[in-house]
């Protein structure tokens, strides 16, 4: 590799391989270029989807210290990168492959792991960590109006408790 622009587009590859969450590789053969444009639009402003050339990329992911990925370097593969929440970008890749059954996914990593192409759907099978984080946030608050309910019972409680006890010893003849 002792070409100037290979070894620029190799290091290119392996900065975006270290600058991203996650990577997909796709097959898409038999995609128009009309397809590939919609596709890019589909992944999110997260997410950057290039054409790659396999040995290259081989090259660039290996230098990431990614080596998982070396028998998913075969046919016509392209790569999203994706810095942002993966599942989002996992969703637009599965919807897009359904409705475009040319576009076959291969396999990718996340953080480090390697993943199939099962587990990239199941993936996008995930809710949104912003709806995630939601219903978490909805579970803390619905314990802490619990909690607070309870709190708020105990006294009233009490004090029901403490006139009941009044009013019976009142009917006893034992007042005070």
């Amino acid at each position: 590799m002792a070409r100037p622009d290979k070894a620029a587009a190799v290091a290119e590859l392996a900065d975006q391989f270290r600058d991203s969450n996650a990577a997909v590789l796709t097959e898409y053969r038999g995609l128009t270029v009309a397809q590939l444009k919609t596709l890019r639009r589909s992944l999110g402003e997260d997410a950057q989807y290039a054409v790659v050339k396999n040995t290259l990329t081989k090259i660039a992911a290996n230098e990431a210290g990614i080596s998982t990925l070396d028998d998913l370097f075969n046919g016509p593969t392209a790569v999203a990168f994706i810095t942002g929440d993966p599942v989002v970008s996992a969703k637009g890749l599965r919807d897009f492959a359904k409705d475009n059954p040319n576009l076959v996914i291969k396999g990718g990593v996340l953080d480090g792991k390697a993943l199939s192409a099962d587990e990239i759907k199941k993936l996008a099978d995930l809710e949104s960590r912003e709806v995630l984080l939601a219903k978490l946030a909805g579970a803390f608050k619905g314990k802490q109006t619990q909690t607070a309910q309870l709190f708020k019972a105990l006294p009233s409680k009490f004090v029901r408790t403490a006139e009941a006890l009044r009013a019976k010893q009142a009917e006893q003849g034992g007042a005070e």
